[in-house]
């Protein structure tokens, strides 16, 4: 990286950063802390809403998995702005009605303190995991394709989202997400002019948009009912759940919204999410398809993370890998006169010729999908802990070795804003909820405000420091971007019921919501271990069969009182 590149690098973050631990210091009590004065207005809340949801992970794995497997993960987003409406409807006036510092707050008073208790934990759980993948997750990947030292970075990422975290609280939350994000949106738009330019070098976009579609990467919606298909137009109903409970139970969200002005503000913040999220997950999916468009004349390497490719080539599985990546270059050449040939016919206006190059291309797609999980195959027989998933490397590898200097450092400052915006949200959310649920409500209940402020900085420290201790020891397993949401779907269900019998079911009581809460968070569990469904799924398990099984619960304890 050009000294250029770490001058844009240290300065951006130093600025952003800095600037927010300037403007919010000095909290003085909960109120400040956690909800920042209810000074936000509704774009400072929309953009820190969606800076909680767009992680380091969304920059890195959504354009790779675009690459892989083209737009059809934009249908998980679909039932977005259905989800932004039922919460703003029914979530945020409750909230400000009953001036919760966290959404469990409310559950203790429709319910009872263990179900308050219950609920909180679930998410203490899921959260406190999820925020050290989203320090660990961006970590891993610079120090691979950066040659850095990976506990280094993990630590620099965590350490400075930690301290400006305990620093402002809330406000510090906010005040640093608007700014990151205006930068991270930049960005995306300069890298997206920068690909056009690239991928209209020899074809126009729309040739370019037929090569594209040629291979299978336009292929947006998919109506086929197929539950082992984990993206088509089923799945995004599932998704529904999902969004449901991350917006409007998980504290990380419901933190950002409630320290809104007013519930207008609030609902327009929201609202502005959910007008801005689909069509931003679009266009980062489309800079996926434009990366796998120059590609097609650059040639791809056959597995992005060089670091493997290296280890396999000296490994005894070299000759079985070279032979793969020899197979792979004859196709790629194939592909690229394939490609020629197609944007050929169709400027002469031959249609024929037109969908036997479309058909031809397909199966070379096809084919070039086989060699790829060949390699991944024998990465994985070498049996040395080797990552064989490569879609998180492919984006960030384009950009050290194509961006122009300056614009490579602006988009490495973006990865690390991503983690730390998403990282101090969740912190901040983990805090509050381990300060006003636990400590507060079961450990040291009269204690001053001041006495709350240090605790709530402390648990914020506390929180940061397991946080990090799981990035430093952890593996992923998964693409990030699925990852997280596959640790989410697993309690999420669970935690959405409860608050949806609290909501609309007002004959069902504390302890049928309590226990089914229970039973189901680990038949839910169990579901997952056994993997037999995609894991969208499980918030539609959680959330329908917590209420399925409060309703019978709730009849076999009306019975047994009535009987006694």
């Amino acid at each position: 990286m050009a000294l250029l590149d770490w001058i844009v690098l240290c300065t951006t973050i130093v600025l952003i950063v800095g600037y927010g631990m300037w403007k919010t210091r000095g909290s003085k009590d909960m109120q400040s802390y956690f909800l920042g004065g209810n000074e936000a207005k509704w774009w400072t809340v929309g953009l820190s809403v969606m800076a909680t949801q767009a992680s380091a992970i969304t920059f890195l794995s959504t354009p790779g998995q675009a690459y892989h497997d083209g737009m059809g993960f934009a249908q998980f987003y679909l039932m977005l702005p259905v989800a932004m409406i039922i919460i703003c409807i029914t979530f945020i006036p409750l909230y400000y009605k009953l001036k919760v510092y966290t959404a469990y707050e409310f559950l203790e008073r429709r319910f009872d303190l263990k179900t308050r208790s219950l609920t909180s934990s679930l998410f203490l759980i899921q959260r406190g995991i999820a925020c050290g993948i989203t320090i660990y997750a961006p970590a891993i990947i610079l120090s691979s394709v950066m040659d850095w030292d990976l506990k280094s970075t993990t630590l620099i990422i965590g350490l400075i989202a930690i301290l400006y975290t305990v620093s402002g609280g809330t406000k510090a939350v906010h005040v640093t997400h608007k700014h990151q994000m205006i930068v991270i949106l930049i960005s995306l738009f300069i890298i997206f002019v920068v690909l056009i330019n690239f991928v209209t070098k020899d074809f126009s976009l729309s040739e370019n948009l037929l090569i594209a579609k040629a291979n299978d990467k336009l292929n947006i919606l998919d109506f086929k009912f197929d539950l082992n298909e984990r993206y088509n137009i089923w799945s995004s109903m599932a998704a529904l759940f999902l969004f449901l409970s991350y917006f409007g139970t998980d504290q990380s969200q419901v933190q950002r919204y409630i320290s809104g002005r007013s519930i207008k503000e609030s609902r327009l913040g929201l609202i502005m999410n959910g007008i801005m999220k689909v069509p931003l997950q679009f266009f980062i999916l489309f800079i996926g398809v434009l990366v796998f468009l120059f590609y097609q004349n650059t040639k791809a390497p056959i597995f992005f993370n060089e670091q493997v490719s290296e280890k396999l080539e000296t490994s005894q599985a070299a000759s079985s890998y070279n032979a793969l990546k020899t197979e792979y270059n004859i196709l790629m050449d194939r592909k690229i006169d394939a490609h020629k040939e197609l944007v050929d016919a169709r400027r002469s206006g031959n249609e024929s010729r037109v969908d036997e190059m479309m058909t031809q291309i397909s199966q070379m797609h096809i084919e070039e999908k086989e060699i790829r999980k060949e390699v991944k195959r024998l990465i994985e027989k070498q049996d040395q802990g080797w990552e064989s998933n490569d879609k998180d490397y492919v984006f960030i590898s384009f950009i050290l070795k194509y961006l122009p200097s300056g614009l490579v450092g602006l988009l490495l400052a973006v990865v690390f804003f991503a983690a730390m915006s998403s990282t101090a949200s969740e912190l901040n959310a983990l805090a509050s909820t381990t300060t006003v649920d636990i400590y507060k409500r079961n450990v040291f209940k009269n204690g001053t405000e001041k006495h709350y402020l240090y605790a709530s900085k402390f648990w914020t420290g506390v929180w940061g420091l397991i946080a990090l201790s799981i990035a430093l020891y952890g593996k992923l397993l998964e693409n990030l971007i699925q990852f997280v949401n596959i640790i989410g779907s697993v309690f999420y269900g669970t935690i959405l019921g409860i608050f949806l019998i609290a909501f609309y079911y007002k004959k069902i009581g504390a302890n049928a919501t309590f226990y089914s809460g229970i039973i189901v968070q680990v038949v839910v569990v169990f579901i997952y271990t056994i993997d037999i469904i995609p894991y969208l799924w499980l918030n539609v398990i959680g959330a329908l069969g917590v209420i399925l099984c409060a309703h019978l619960l709730s009849l076999f304890i009306r019975t047994k009182t009535t009987t006694t």
